[in-house]
């Protein structure tokens, strides 16, 4: 019932997708110049493992190189596979809308595999439109993948571990394990959150199986390589800089001069639970990320998010619940696993995100979009909730979850990356 739904809907965002990419300014959001300057340094000094503090910055009107220090701090598979598949950048500005549909093309598998999902986890139709819909209206998702941004990379890895993790759960053999653990390869290629969220799911996943005594010794080994495979790249960096996030002296410049620009700098330090108060209600107004000033509607239409992930919360302590009594459904476990996997990397975002505040003063750290390898499991969340609550409550909780986004997108607030 819910195909045609799925090719309509991933045909419009594959087309918004397309529309942002060619109309989108390389100077405006989503650090994309610095993106698009890691790759045209992998091509233009053919190394595969730069040093981080020897990349520069292009200039965006000539993309020829500048003296400009990059700040980017990640690990450049994701940037190889845009040096080698894409055409030459430096000094070729018409260069950059190729990259950009490669983008495109990544986050769409991202999609096609999150929709898949629905048809192993058994879903109705309305099922469908309440999880898709919240989905394909995440503010930043459409214009985020008309960029270049290795979040779009994490994304896809995430969706692909998600649905391969549903597919298993509900039967399906080794095939669908091996799958998930390349979805954690890639999204750990991506970005270190896409390692945490995605390792931290499958984490859960596997001591599930382990509890469940439904781990055999062929996917314990699986699990083991595939784990040591996505960790490679920040074992290295370990090694390399003595961090998995190497703060480079041109990203704390970066954060230093903001800092002073915003006044942050001179400021007194925020206590730690002042600061996780702060970049809690800084990380849901960044659902709709904007530098323009809100109004008091855009304020207002906060309590939609903020009413989804209250609904998701409620929904994984049913899933907690009825998998400790023994009475899980794979969407259950599939929910608690993503819980942890968003619950704990959440934390560990904002005691990172602290040291930086007390070095620094920077308070700009809460980017939701950095969560999207995992974003599914808030929708899923929802259905557990929605399957649980009264008939006579159905109906409103499904205008919810199915308007509420829409109404979210359109009147929320400016989007400016």
């Amino acid at each position: 019932m819910s195909r045609p739904l799925c090719i309509v809907f991933l045909v419009l965002f594959i087309l918004g997708g397309i529309a942002a990419a060619l109309n989108k300014d390389i100077r405006k959001g989503f650090d994309e110049l610095a993106h698009v300057s890691y790759v045209a340094a992998l091509q233009t000094n053919k190394e595969s493992w730069p040093r981080l503090e020897q990349l520069h910055m292009l200039d965006p009107a000539s993309f020829r190189f500048t003296d400009e220090a990059s700040y980017l701090n990640h690990t450049p598979l994701y940037y190889l596979l845009h040096a080698h598949l894409g055409p030459a950048i430096e000094g070729h500005p018409e260069a950059l809308i190729w990259h950009r549909l490669l983008d495109v093309g990544m986050a769409a598998i991202g999609l096609a595999a999150a929709l898949a999902l629905t048809f192993a986890l058994g879903f109705s139709r309305l099922e469908f439109l309440a999880y898709a819909v919240p989905l394909i209206a995440t503010p930043v998702l459409v214009p985020l993948a008309g960029a270049v941004n290795n979040d779009n990379a994490a994304f896809a890895g995430g969706a692909l571990a998600l649905f391969a993790a549903g597919r298993l759960l509900t039967g399906a053999g080794t095939a669908w394990l091996v799958v998930a653990l390349i979805g954690l390869v890639i999204a750990a290629a991506a970005k270190l959150t896409g390692f945490l969220l995605v390792g931290g799911f499958l984490g859960a996943l596997f001591l599930y199986l382990v509890w469940r005594k439904q781990m055999t010794r062929g996917w314990l080994v699986l699990f083991v390589a595939a784990f040591l495979v996505a960790a490679a790249p920040y074992l290295a960096f370990l090694v390399q800089y003595r961090s998995l996030a190497p703060e480079t002296s041109a990203q704390l410049a970066m954060l230093q001069d903001a800092a002073r620009e915003m006044g942050w700098a001179g400021a007194p330090r925020l206590s730690f639970p002042a600061y996780a108060i702060n970049f809690t209600t800084s990380f849901v107004a960044g659902w709709m990320p904007t530098l323009a000033p809100r109004n008091a509607m855009h304020h207002a239409m906060l309590a939609i998010p903020i009413a989804a992930i209250t609904c998701a919360i409620a929904g994984s302590w049913l899933a907690i619940r009825r998998a400790l009594a023994g009475r899980e459904h794979p969407l259950d476990v599939m929910v608690v696993a993503g819980f942890f996997a968003l619950a704990a990397t959440f934390i560990l975002h904002i005691v990172f995100s602290y040291e930086r505040h007390l070095a620094t003063g920077w308070l700009m750290d809460a980017y939701p979009r950095y969560y999207l390898p995992m974003i599914a499991i808030v929708p899923l969340a929802c259905i557990v909730l929605l399957r649980a609550v009264e008939p006579r409550w159905q109906p409103a909780l499904l205008a919810f979850l199915i308007g509420g986004p829409v109404v979210f997108r359109l009147l929320g607030g400016p989007l400016g990356g």
